[in-house]
């Protein structure tokens, strides 16, 4: 009985041993923490940008160790060290000179930063041709969506209440019109109640190409927009409404969908227009939103009407599914002497020319969806307006929901049916689009569309007095 006793007294020592070794220091660490770090920056040398980037999230000791300069360094003169045959360039070989002194003095992942900053401007330069490819109809760039996806750009919805608490939001979802981008972010409860915000601030993400399946990609953000909603709030309008929501427009572009009877947030929608938005989305920063160059045109002192004449329109009505109206109309013009209340009118369709009047292809309503709810909101669509100078170029651009009225004080002796006005109205002009219900058709008809610009908008942009 002695031999078993003493069998069993040495396992319980081995064990004892082994809840010893357990409970050590050095047996609770990772077997490649144990590592000496140049073991483990040698090993890491071996890896691509996208793995790095991918091991940096395990925890802070491989944060730092995937943040190491000489890394990156190498990466970098590897990706943009060399020309297209392959032969080191006159920057690179200066790079390459001054990577034994200076990479361990930089802050750490400066030259993580140098490689992804340089990345997007070579991505971006490979994209600028095709922003030059500019639509006749339009006057803006026809690739502007497809360069938007190639550069990998998204947005995001930061809300900010009045207790200083922020909170970022993800895109839901997003839908390309011609000239537009319409962008929806669904409360699904997470939103807070609208008279508790005190900001809106809407930023263009660009995500950097990396193939790290479940990561959020390291990006750059531009700030779009930012609003105080306090401001906003004196001015929102409800623009429209079904049984589950109300429509507020806080300013042109925005709304909020509210639930009905309640102060909570259904979803918010942006609409902006593609005038530039490749740059506003990259060239900005993330407090700063981009400024467009002022650019004018030639002055011309001879021609009287200079300014009022060579205006050409491209305009879209459509909702968040489909499009329900497209047109362009040129050489839209407005005599000195019909310069009336600080506007020049350009009349794109007549009321009085009939054979101008065109049908629309589908009903005026806007489709929303938030989570597991969906709905549309009759009489409201989105109107993206393009008005270009007699040089082609952009000159007013809208992109906004707006709201149909029934005109009940008008008669027609061309139409029985009943008349509605669409009318839009910003700091630089106004749109007044009319429209008539044919009941036997069950369709739309276009009767009347005219642009009003300030006077004032017209002089700065001409040099001009009028």
């Amino acid at each position: 009985m002695a031999a078993p006793k003493a069998v069993t007294s040495r396992v319980r020592a081995v064990r004892t041993s082994k809840r010893a070794d357990k409970s050590s220091p050095a047996s609770t660490q990772n077997f490649m923490e144990r590592l000496p770090s140049e073991i483990l920056i040698k090993i890491l040398s071996y890896l691509d940008a996208s793995t790095l980037f991918s091991i940096s999230h395990i925890n802070k000791f491989f944060y730092q160790l995937a943040n190491d300069n000489a890394l990156w360094n190498k990466i970098y003169i590897a990706e943009f060290g060399k020309n297209k045959k392959g032969k080191p360039n006159c920057m690179d070989e200066l790079l390459l000179k001054m990577t034994t002194v200076e990479v361990q003095h930089r802050a750490m992942g400066y030259w993580k930063r140098l490689y992804f900053r340089t990345g997007a401007a070579c991505d971006m330069n490979k994209w600028k041709r095709h922003l030059g490819l500019i639509s006749c109809h339009t006057g803006l760039p026809s690739q502007t969506e497809r360069v938007l996806r190639n550069l990998h750009v998204t947005w995001e919805l930061t809300v900010s209440d009045k207790s200083g608490h922020e909170v970022t939001y993800e895109l839901s979802w997003s839908q390309f019109c011609q000239t537009s981008v319409t962008l929806c972010w669904s409360g699904g409860g997470c939103l807070p109640n609208y008279q508790q915000i005190s900001t809106f601030q809407l930023h263009s993400v660009r995500r950097i190409a990396l193939s790290c399946p479940g990561l959020k990609k390291p990006g750059w953000r531009s700030l779009i927009a930012k609003l105080d909603m306090q401001t906003m709030t004196k001015s929102m309008q409800v623009i429209g409404q079904d049984r589950l929501v109300e429509l507020k427009l806080l300013q042109p572009g925005i709304i909020i969908g509210v639930w009905r009877d309640q102060c909570s947030i259904a979803f918010v929608m942006f609409t902006l227009h593609f005038h530039r938005l490749v740059e506003r989305c990259i060239q900005g920063s993330s407090v700063c939103p981009y400024v467009e160059p002022t650019v004018k045109p030639p002055f011309d002192d001879i021609d009287p009407e200079y300014g009022l004449h060579g205006y050409q329109l491209h305009i879209v009505l459509h909702d968040t599914v489909c499009e329900i109206m497209s047109g362009s109309f040129s050489q839209l013009f407005c005599r000195r002497t019909q310069i009336c209340d600080g506007l020049i009118q350009l009349t794109a369709i007549s009321r009085a020319d009939l054979s101008q009047h065109t049908p629309l292809s589908g009903n005026i309503t806007l489709p929303w969806r938030c989570e597991a709810l969906q709905g549309a909101v009759e009489n409201c669509c989105i109107m993206s307006l393009t008005l270009l100078d007699e040089f082609k170029k952009p000159f007013w651009c809208v992109s906004s929901p707006v709201s149909m009225e029934l005109e009940k004080a008008s008669v027609s002796y061309d139409y029985d049916g009943e008349h509605f006005l669409i009318h839009y109205l910003d700091s630089d002009g106004q749109v007044k689009i009319k429209l008539v219900w044919m009941k036997e058709q069950k369709q739309f008809f276009l009767i009347s569309l005219v642009v009003y610009v300030t006077v004032c908008k017209v002089n700065k942009h001409f040099t001009r007095d009028y």
